[in-house]
């Protein structure tokens, strides 16, 4: 069952006291980022918050599964996510753990088999 509209936009509302909080359809789901960190997925209309050392002291206990097959281990948000202040102190805890996210360079081999690749004009 893919998560519908509605609730990936429930989410982004329950997390929205966090800061810039937006999200990107990913692979049939969704990746929510903080400040370009994705800090969780929605998948079948469930949270699943990445896990961070912060982010377990600060729920206490954790229900963990896979967002999906072959998935590592996420926190599984059930009853937190009604709660958005709950919710927006996880979410800047767990981006405060996580690595910032890599620069995307521009491939300099990919501009140039661009360029070998389009025909030059002919000149007149």
């Amino acid at each position: 069952m893919a998560t519908k509209a509605d609730f990936i936009e429930y989410v982004r509302e329950q997390l929205a006291g966090a800061g810039a909080v937006s999200y990107r359809r990913m692979f049939g789901e969704y990746a929510v980022y903080l400040d370009d960190k994705v800090v969780a997925l929605v998948c079948d209309n469930q949270l699943f918050v990445k896990p961070t050392a912060g982010g377990r002291a600060f729920l206490g206990s954790v229900n963990e599964a896979p967002p999906y097959p072959g998935a590592s281990m996420y926190f599984l948000v059930d009853d937190a996510l009604e709660s958005p202040q709950e919710m927006a102190q996880l979410v800047r805890i767990t981006a405060r753990e996580l690595p910032a996210p890599k620069a995307k360079a521009k491939s300099e081999a990919k501009s140039k088999a661009r360029a070998k690749a389009k025909p030059k004009p002919k000149p007149r």
